[in-house]
This record gives C-alpha cells, structure tokens and sequence, in this order.
C-alpha cells in the first residue's frame, strides 16, 4: 500500500504536524507513507520554492504510477488555496484522494471568501475519493458546505500516545495549570489578498488567561503556578504579566519539543485552553491522556469529547468570570482534579494512536478498492 501524504512540513509546530508525525511513527510494514511538505517555516517566497518542489513531486509520482492513493492534510487560508490546486491535478490523472480537514477557523474562513471561489472550492474539494473529519460537529458542517455524500465522510478523532505511567498528584502543595498552543491571534489579512479575501483571526485565548489567572483571589493565587508554553506573542504576553504584577506566579516557554512536552505534561496538575475555535486541539487530547483534569472551551469537536463536570470543565471563550471560578474549583478541590483527571485519561483511551492506524488503514483499504473498480469500470465503458 503506497501513500504520498501532503502536508504541513514536519519542522512546522502545530497540530497537523503532530498528527502527521503520529501517523508516520506508527504506520505498520504494509503501510508505505512519503511524506511531502507543501508549506514549511520561513518567507513567502521560500515557501513557493517549497509547494512548487511539492507539485514536481506529486506530478512525477502521479507519472510513475508510484502511489495508490494520496492523503492531503489541509486547513484554512493558504492552505486550502494550496490544495486546489494539488487537487485538480489528481482529478487530471484520476488518482484516488483522501483530504484530512484540521481547520480551527474554517467556518469563519470561508464565509468570509467571495461567492465564487466558495463555489469552486466545494465543488472540487467534494469531488474526493473519502474525507476525513475530525467530528461530528465538523463532518455535519462539511456535509452542508462541500455538499458531500454521506457514504464519503468519515470522522477520525486526532490520535494520541497513551502514556504508560501517569503519576498521583496528590498532596502538591502548589497547583500547576498548564497552556500548550499559540500565544496571541494569529492571522488577519494578508496584503496580498485583502482585497478578495477575509481572512480570520484565530485566538487560543493566551491573553484571556492571563488576566484571569491575575483576578484570581490573591488566597488561591499564592496556591497556583501558570505556565504558558508555544510560539507567537511572547514579549507582548510576557509585558501584560508585568503589568498585572503576577511575573512571579506566571512563567512564559517557547515551543516544547515533545521530550519537554510530555515531561511538563507529567509535573502539571490541571491543563487551559480558553480557545474562541479548535478543530480538536491535540494539546487537550495530550493533556488528557496523561490524567489531567482540563478547561476548555465548548468550540470545534470539543464538546464531543469533554462533558462538563464529568471528565472537564467547560467555560465560554472570553467569559473571564467562568474561567476564574473553574481555576478556583481546581485549586481548592484536590479530589475533583483527581476525579475529572481519571476520567479525561478514560475518555481518549479510544483515540490511542493504534486503533486509529487500524481505522486509517481500514480507510485507505477502501479508497484503493474504489480507486480499483473505477478503472475496471472505465475499462469496460471504453471497450
């Protein structure tokens, strides 16, 4: 089984990355997966030097016959603009595709594009052989705006690796509360298409914790530590933090490797991520496989996953008085952060990234025998 996966390029930190990295660190023998990175760190022009290697690539796999299908791993702004165009080249030499949405801001995304293009994108994005979405709430959107079959979607929750030993976090005399992500907004028009394109802002509400974790009682806040841990607006956090004079109380970490991560992981207490969007955040579905009782936002596939007050607590993006009342509940009640920590690890013990391969594989079985009976049945039209 031969697969060419398009997609964020490896080095990229986020969660395609990771899905992708998943996928390919556990792919069993009979699944042969070539990874091609369309967009990767660096200039606008460096990054066209990257997708037109990525097009050589597809076009001479496609010529070679090298692939038996392809797997494209796409989201909003460049990112689908990009996959257009890989995507009427399959459509050109037939080959069988599975496009993998990730999105977090793809609803605003693409209300926000001119009627036109909205068309065009539906009409050649429905035209895949499957697509995978990352839940129910997301396949119901995609459905409506792409006008898919029903027998073409499918919903694969993102993966994780289950730690073995989760430790007992009992008896802490401080609680550590952890955010994993982008700091700031991320987004906004780009000069080169403003004029045709909105795009949307996305906001991982970095800022919104801050300035809760500052209200907080001063009681409760000599009992906690936050740590904000990813990329973007370091400096512009890090002055906010001297201003609400809580430096010593909040700590600011660049990007973790995933050694860091999960070492951070294993001596955190609670995990927030106070998103305005997600598709389904990796960093909650990490956090959760590691035992940690989390606050999240009722945003993307969320709520299909964390129940309120059953395996997490839920609080509405930019309610600030919700957010410090969840943190408060969590610093004074060891045994509820015990409790919704189990059942978090309970609930994603599904999403182990070995059953999602077996799934992934049952996928790609099925888009190869379509792929199959469409040239036999194309076969048997000509003659």
């Amino acid at each position: 089984m031969k697969v060419l996966m398009l997609g964020a390029s490896l080095d990229i930190q986020g969660g395609i990355t990771s899905v992708e990295k998943l996928i390919l660190d556990n792919a069993p023998p009979e699944m042969q997966i070539h990874h091609v990175g369309t967009f990767a760190p660096g200039s606008v022009w460096h990054n066209a030097i990257i997708f037109i290697q990525a097009i050589k690539t597809l076009v001479w796999t496609l010529l070679r016959r090298q692939a038996d299908l392809v797997h494209i791993h796409f989201s909003e702004r460049g990112s689908t603009l990009r996959k257009l165009i890989i995507v009427l080249i399959l459509l050109a030499y037939r080959q069988p595709f599975i496009l993998h949405s990730h999105g977090a801001a793809y609803q605003d995304f693409f209300a926000g594009l001119p009627r036109l293009v909205q068309k065009m994108i539906a009409v050649l994005f429905g035209k895949c052989t499957k697509f995978i979405a990352l839940s129910e709430n997301w396949k119901n959107y995609f459905i409506q705006t792409f006008r898919l079959d029903t027998n073409k979607i499918t919903v694969l929750y993102n993966p994780v690796n289950l730690p073995s030993n989760i430790p007992q976090r009992r008896a802490n005399k401080q609680v550590k509360f952890l955010f994993l992500g982008r700091i700031g907004k991320r987004g906004g028009p780009l000069d080169v298409a403003k004029s045709l394109i909105s795009f949307p802002k996305q906001d991982k509400g970095a800022f919104d914790l801050i300035k809760a974790f500052a209200a907080l009682p001063e009681s409760d806040r000599n009992l906690a530590e936050l740590v904000l841990a990813g990329n973007g607006d370091l400096e512009t956090a890090q002055q906010l933090i001297l201003e609400l004079g809580v430096e010593e109380k909040i700590t600011i970490s660049a990007w973790l490797s995933p050694e860091e991560r999960d070492a951070i992981l294993a001596a955190t207490d609670a995990f927030i991520l106070p998103s305005y969007n997600e598709g389904l955040p990796m960093s909650m579905l990490e956090a959760m496989a590691w035992g940690l009782p989390v606050i999240v936002t009722p945003v993307g596939g969320i709520p299909e996953v964390v129940t309120h007050n059953q395996n997490g607590l839920l609080v509405q993006p930019g309610n600030q008085e919700q957010l410090v009342q969840a943190m408060q509940n969590l610093i004074r009640d060891e045994n509820l952060r015990i409790s919704l920590g189990t059942a978090a690890r309970r609930r994603v013990e599904c999403f182990d990234i070995k059953n999602y391969i077996n799934s992934l594989l049952d996928l790609y079985t099925s888009v190869i025998r379509q792929g199959k009976n469409f040239n036999v049945t194309e076969i048997q039209l000509n003659n």
